[in-house]
């Protein structure tokens, strides 16, 4: 007797289990269901844009009114818009329930250019290639020359190769440092083919000279400090070589 009663609770164990299984299948079908069903995009804001306009922005990111929210990839949504917005450096996608999709994007703007082959190639602080220009167009923006890129192409980031790859970093490194000084606007040139000294013209007055591996965010610091010691109609070099000491030369 004890056996059968032992056999039936075991047997009720392992319906029970099945039952809590199907249970649980069938609401994780339900939530699918309705989330298939409900919650289509009905709503696109776009904030943040000025370069491109919104539909511009809509028609890179390829949402469609009606697709479902939650089966939107965001990072899919996000590259797409980056990649055909070359402006853009980020895309930030959210949903506000029940049907608004929210596409906040943050533009950038262009660093310099670097002249090869008779192509300007436009880039941003962050090494991003933002436009193809015409080498005649060029003299509108900072040239960076001592350099060579690899396969350029807009959208893609910079590459200088392995064998100039300290170049490269060491580029990115300045002008993320010029970008947060807010002192981009104020570089006319960097030249990076001198492998003692990294030099830039600066503020139409300037040529300025930097050690490979400063620390560039101080090493502006002290160069805007040094300008402002000047007076207005002095022009010259601004040696900032040797670490804690400016020497300026008329």
């Amino acid at each position: 007797m004890a056996r059968r009663t032992n056999r039936r609770r075991r047997r009720r164990g392992r319906y029970g289990f099945l039952y809590k299984l199907l249970s649980v299948l069938v609401i994780c079908a339900a939530i699918v269901a309705a989330l298939t069903l409900f919650f289509k995009v009905n709503t696109i804001v776009v904030s943040g844009e000025s370069h491109y306009t919104e539909q511009a922005v809509l028609d890179a990111a390829q949402v469609q009114y009606g697709d479902n929210m939650y089966l939107l990839n965001k990072h899919t949504v996000a590259n797409r818009i980056m990649q055909q917005c070359p402006y853009v450096e980020n895309a930030r996608i959210n949903r506000k329930l029940p049907d608004t999709l929210l596409i906040e994007i943050t533009e950038t703007t262009a660093a310099g250019v670097i002249v090869q082959d008779g192509v300007g190639w436009l880039i941003s602080p962050k090494g991003k290639v933002l436009e193809k220009l015409a080498a005649g167009q060029a003299g509108d923006y900072a040239v960076i020359d001592g350099c060579t890129l690899l396969a350029p192409a807009v959208s893609s980031f910079l590459s200088f190769g392995e064998e100039e790859s300290y170049k490269q970093e060491q580029l990115l490194a300045l002008l993320g440092a010029l970008r947060e000084a807010e002192a981009l606007d104020q570089v006319e040139a960097v030249h990076l083919g001198d492998a003692s000294v990294l030099t830039m013209e600066y503020g139409g007055r300037f040529t300025v000279k930097l050690a490979w591996g400063a620390n560039f965010t101080y090493q502006i610091q002290n160069l805007e400090y040094v300008i402002s010691c000047l007076e207005i109609n002095e022009t010259g070099t601004i040696d900032l070589t040797r670490e804690g000491v400016a020497n300026f030369i008329p």
